[in-house]
């Protein structure tokens, strides 16, 4: 402290400052310091980055505010830290923080040129300088006064330096420098940098590629390798020659010397620090889609964007990569990625009684920026957009009537048209439907009928067992954002209502018949979901991307996710099975499963929007579930053409041929095929048909 007391006057003689300005405050500054920067060590708070993997723990994205690879003193290679103390501070081995001659110069140069408290900083002067400016500065004005040029910072930063020497090995003190300080190019700490710059680990690193990290340090932004090559090349080997000075503790020999700086500096092009979020992640652009799931999905549940890009998580999602290059390569095989205004996208979802496990988001749209490339960045196979999935709504009338007591076996009544007593259209005209082309009238049992999907047999449903009951149970089964957090136009309800209200309330407020027909704003995943809820016997769960989260110790991080619910009783999600077992068979989609030669037991049901601006396909076995929904993603939305067979469709105008047994069939079954590859065939659950039937 002796020291610190003469150094302290020495700074405010040779600055000419007050006395009041000197040793008073700067201590109690120093002592909040270092209660801040001792407490953020123990916590092991330095910023490292969040890697985000697949169910096999293969890495699909990182997020990180910094780029920092957390590395312990015995991952350094010798090299690096012959070449950081070569050039930033010889003599660290012997000091004790402070070097007290070398400040003293400096303070003698400063002062006689005018400026203020600038050089002669130790490697621990400067740990703790870095460590305030990047890790405990709770704001960009904190960071800035842990650089500012004054002798309170340099006051502090002696008291600090020396505090650390008495707590923390000479070892420690060089490990944590170099897992600190930036590097350039949003790098920080030498294990990211031996990343970004070399593809290696830092117990890797050459004398050449030590030598080059060590320059860079002085002056990230002038000395970037990539950009100012011939300046840091110069510095690289201003630094190895200082690595063979004999004086230093760790040094190489005059001959390695000479063999190194003859090396070309060999930076990776391009570097290899990874994306940062969910862009240009994994193996294929369809990752981007579950990444982005996967970030909504933490932030909602407990782990804020700050904490995921600060954090060092390890989250193991429940990405199959399997199911998710299937849903890909079959989304993009029925409508190719620049396919002029039509979106293709396909979820999959696991079920189960315990939780519904996200296995794919995929879709024809590669996930990227560039839309001359087809690509996207918005999360189009999760959120809710503003196209309907036509008749799939069908399987919530028929929910609700089952769950009232009738039979999937009872006869229905099919007129080819249908005016509506209960329903309007629009304030005053009454509510007439008709069956779409190629919808024989007629009775039929329920189960044909949602084989068939004639219109006119579920308007009348639906006024037999109350349109607030079905809206209700498509939330109940799995239309939870659909339903209730979005307006009519697809647009997420602001807090405060202002955009309201809600699809489900608009529904019903405005009586709207055509409910059951599947007009209203839908979601690819939540599609997917419903049909994992009815092969759960009726337990809805929220659709979960999770395995499972980890700390930067590998101890867990539980996270706050809803609990499943029985949605629907066990007996009553089983008729509606059995009553969605005859599409691939003997409803819209049994052309698209036999040309895909699908032979397994499956529900299904296909919906089409009036206007042909989308279609889908909802289907699942007890082992996977999933949806697929074509769309006019536009500016201008049109009617979709359905050219046939592997054809892509095209934009029609308003003469649109598109189905659900179409585009939306192909995909599906194309997809689930391979899906289901070496499982066993299962049966859906429930009792099967009576004989005959």
């Amino acid at each position: 402290m002796f020291g610190l007391c003469v150094l302290a006057g020495v700074l405010v003689a040779a600055l000419l400052l007050p006395a009041a300005t000197g040793t008073g405050a700067v201590v109690n500054q120093s002592s909040d310091a270092i209660d801040r920067m001792s407490s953020s060590l123990a916590k092991r708070e330095m910023p490292l980055v969040s890697t985000v993997t697949d169910r096999n723990g293969k890495p699909i994205a990182y997020f990180f505010n910094q780029y920092r690879v957390e590395t312990k003193p015995g991952q350094i290679s010798d090299s690096m830290k012959a070449a950081i103390t070569a050039v930033e501070d010889k003599r660290f081995w012997h000091h004790e923080g402070v070097d007290w001659h070398g400040t003293m110069r400096a303070l003698a140069k400063n002062a006689a040129s005018g400026q203020t408290a600038q050089g002669a900083s130790t490697i621990t002067q400067q740990y703790v300088k870095n460590y305030l400016v990047h890790v405990t500065a709770r704001n960009a004005m904190e960071a800035e006064k842990a650089k500012e040029t004054t002798v309170a910072r340099k006051l502090r930063e002696a008291k600090l330096a020396v505090e650390l020497e008495r707590t923390m090995s000479k070892e420690e003190i060089l490990t944590g420098y170099l897992n600190v300080v930036p590097f350039g190019n949003q790098t920080f700490g030498v294990g990211a940098a031996a990343q970004t710059y070399f593809g290696t680990t830092p117990d890797n690193l050459s004398i050449s590629q030590s030598a080059l990290l060590a320059a860079i340090v002085n002056q990230p932004g002038a000395l970037n390798p990539e950009t100012n090559p011939a300046d840091a090349l110069a510095r690289r080997n201003l630094v190895i020659d200082l690595m063979a000075d004999p004086r230093n503790d760790i040094r190489i020999t005059k001959e390695d010397a000479e063999r190194a700086k003859k090396e070309p500096l060999g930076v990776l092009s391009p570097l290899g620090r990874p994306p940062n979020g969910c862009v240009g992640t994994g193996d294929s652009e369809t990752d981007g889609f579950f990444c982005t799931y996967v970030e909504n999905y933490l932030d909602r549940h407990g782990v804020s964007s700050d904490q995921l890009e600060n954090g060092g998580y390890t989250i193991r999602t429940s990405l199959d990569r399997t199911a998710s290059d299937a849903a890909k390569q079959a989304a993009e095989r029925y409508v190719p990625t620049q396919t002029d205004g039509i979106a293709n996208a396909m979820a999959v979802v696991e079920p189960g009684k315990d939780k519904h496990k996200v296995r794919a988001l995929a879709a024809n749209r590669d996930f990227g920026n560039d839309a001359s490339k087809g690509q996207t960045a918005y999360d189009i196979v999760s959120r809710t957009v503003p196209f309907g999935a036509g008749s799939i709504y069908k399987i919530f009338t028929s929910a609700v009537a089952l769950e009232q007591g009738m039979s999937i076996y009872d006869t229905v009544d099919v007129p080819a048209s249908y005016t509506s007593r209960v329903y309007k259209n629009g304030c005053c005209s009454p509510y007439t439907v008709q069956n779409a082309e190629g919808v024989d009238s007629g009775p039929r049992t329920l189960q044909m009928a949602l084989a068939t999907s004639p219109n006119t047999a579920f308007v009348k449903l639906q006024e037999q067992v109350g349109l607030n009951n079905v809206v209700d149970m498509a939330s109940r089964l799995g239309l939870r954002h659909a339903m209730g957090q979005v307006n009519m136009l697809g647009r997420q309800l602001d807090s405060d209502g202002s955009n309201g209200p809600s699809v489900a309330d608009t529904v019903k407020q405005r009586n709207l018949g055509g409910f059951t027909l599947g007009f209203t704003p839908t979601n690819v995943l939540e599609l997917s979901n419903v049909a994992a809820t009815i092969m759960s016997d009726g337990v809805y769960c929220p659709p979960s991307p999770i395995e499972e989260i980890t700390d930067r110790d590998g101890n867990p991080i539980p996270l706050q996710e809803a609990g499943c619910e029985q949605a629907l009783r066990p007996d009553v999600a089983h008729q509606l099975a059995q009553g969605l077992a005859k599409d691939d068979t003997e409803g819209t989609s049994r052309v698209a499963a036999k040309a895909a030669h699908w032979n397994r037991p499956m529900i299904g049901k296909t919906g089409t929007t009036s206007a042909h601006q989308s279609a889908a396909l909802l289907g699942a076995t007890p082992q996977m579930a999933g949806a697929v929904l074509t769309y006019a993603d536009g500016r201008k939305p049109e009617g979709i053409c359905d050219a046939g067979g592997d054809n892509p469709p095209y934009l029609c105008g308003d003469e649109g041929n598109i189905y659900g047994g179409k585009v939306p069939a192909r995909t599906w079954f194309d997809a689930m095929m391979k899906i289901h590859e070496g499982l066993p065939v299962a049966p859906l659950p429930g009792s099967p048909p009576p004989p005959g039937r």
